[in-house]
Parts: structure tokens; sequence; C-alpha cells
């Protein structure tokens, strides 16, 4: 089965409102299993545009990702979020 995959590259605008989701987003990651790749680092952009921070986790299936997304514990979590940074996220099946 192949991994499923949140890629998510985000502006923060405020602060504090990230911090406040960053603290209530690891309920829902650790309930689903997911696993930090990348979580903000040195990027060098090459191509195209870049948002400020980089953040690629790892989940057990592509169904398992969507699951944690649309979860109750995320989405709360999220409204912090979507508060705090101008956000892109796609979540991604991975190859088998």
């Amino acid at each position: 089965m192949a991994k499923g995959y949140w890629i998510f590259h985000a502006t923060v605008t405020d602060p504090e409102a990230y911090k406040k989701y960053i603290e209530r987003d690891a309920e829902a990651f650790a309930k689903y299993g997911a696993r930090f790749l990348v979580r903000g680092g040195a990027f060098q952009r090459v191509e195209g545009q870049a948002r400020d921070r980089h953040v690629v986790i790892e989940f057990e299936s592509y169904e398992t990702a969507q699951a944690c997304y649309h979860s109750p514990e995320y989405q709360a979590a999220s409204a912090f979020r979507q508060a705090g940074a101008v956000t892109d996220l796609v979540i991604i099946e991975g190859t088998p």
C-alpha cells in the first residue's frame, strides 16, 4: 500500500496564532501516526515562488492522510493555522 503525504507551504502572518496551531495539531498527528520528514529548515528557492516555511508529513496511507486532515482534532487546530498563516497544502499518494 502506498503511503500518503501532506506537502505544506506556509507564510506565517501572525506568530501567536500559528504557535497555537502548532500546540494543538500534535493530537491529530499522534492519533493518525504522522511522521514529519521536513519541518521548517533551510531551503533554497530555485524555481517559481516559495513561502517561508515548508513541511512534509508522512502517513501510513493516502486514506490515513485524508482522515487526519478531516478529523475533528485537526480541524479544530487548523482554525489557528488559517488565522496565523497563508498556506498551500496538498495531500498526495506516494508511489507503491
